[in-house]
């Protein structure tokens, strides 16, 4: 009796979700289409296999992503009863695919800013992020106490609160045109093509596992740090204009989950990318 009861339950789960996707405009067919950049580790990676939890990539056979924007959306999908698809395409047209309907969420570390929010609508917050900055050890940036004390060229990941806001602030460098995407970034730090770059904390410390060689600048509290505000810090999923449903659905996903919990889905995503486990 108690499992025809369990099935009988898992049935109606199963019946509601599905009527409840066939509410929300582009999950008819009760998947949820995610796009992503695939190479922003510990937010989001490519592997060649399906080890930790990794979804396959659409469009990219025998190809993986995992990582924490990978983790969040299992978890949102868990909760509202649909199955998942990864879309991997470059940082520039994320929100286009948004805006377009090529896809229906992008979960990829972007900050909630104002001008991303007359494109698309935003979902969460499902990280708060910190800013901090890389150098090289033994240099005398990576000796630095503030950004006041930070010179010599910088860069930063194009279209970024890190390039566009943050490195401007820094009087003492020389901001040289950005880098496409993080890991571009940080091989300019990492070959010396730059003295430092400007980043988030996440992003900073799977860094360091790849290049054990840098040091992590955490600048807060001392009073000669970034200025940021909320929206440059909240990191959120866009959601197109107007889909109401599906962004109700994705922050009921979400709700109740705290700044720790956020942190600690990080730490695992750190744990389990792909250099950490050398």
């Amino acid at each position: 009796m108690k499992k025809m009861l369990a099935l009988l339950c898992a049935l109606l789960l199963a019946l509601c979700s599905a009527a409840a996707a066939e509410t929300i405009p582009g999950l008819e067919d009760g998947v949820l289409t995610v796009a992503m950049e695939c190479t922003y580790a510990p937010y989001n990676w490519m592997q060649p296999d399906d080890s930790n939890g990794a979804v396959p990539i659409k469009d990219h056979p025998g190809q993986y992503a995992n990582g924490y924007d990978v983790m969040t959306a299992k978890n949102i999908c868990e909760a509202n009863g649909w199955a998942l698809e990864i879309v991997q395409l470059d940082w520039d047209s994320l929100i286009p695919a948004v805006q377009s309907g090529v896809v229906d969420a992008v979960i990829a570390g972007q900050s909630m800013t104002t001008e991303r929010m007359e494109a698309v609508d935003f979902a969460g917050p499902y990280l708060y992020a910190t800013i901090v900055c890389l150098a090289k050890e033994g240099t005398p940036n990576a000796e630095a106490k503030g950004i006041s004390q930070l010179t010599g060229t910088a860069t930063s990941q194009s279209g970024t609160i890190w390039y566009d806001a943050c490195l401007p602030q820094v009087s003492g460098a020389q901001i040289v045109p950005p880098a496409e995407s993080a890991p571009a970034m940080l091989m300019a730090l990492e070959t010396g093509t730059v003295d430092f770059v400007c980043t988030d904390m996440p992003t900073a410390q799977g860094a360091l596992i790849a290049y054990p060689d840098l040091k992590l600048l955490d600048f807060a509290g001392t009073g000669d740090d970034f200025t940021v505000s909320e929206e440059q810090i909240n990191i959120g999923i866009s959601i197109q204009k107007g889909n109401t449903a599906l962004l109700d659905a994705n922050n009921a996903a979400l709700q109740g989950k705290t700044a720790e919990d956020f942190n600690a889905l990080m730490a695992e995503a750190i744990a389990v990318q792909p250099l950490s486990e050398e």
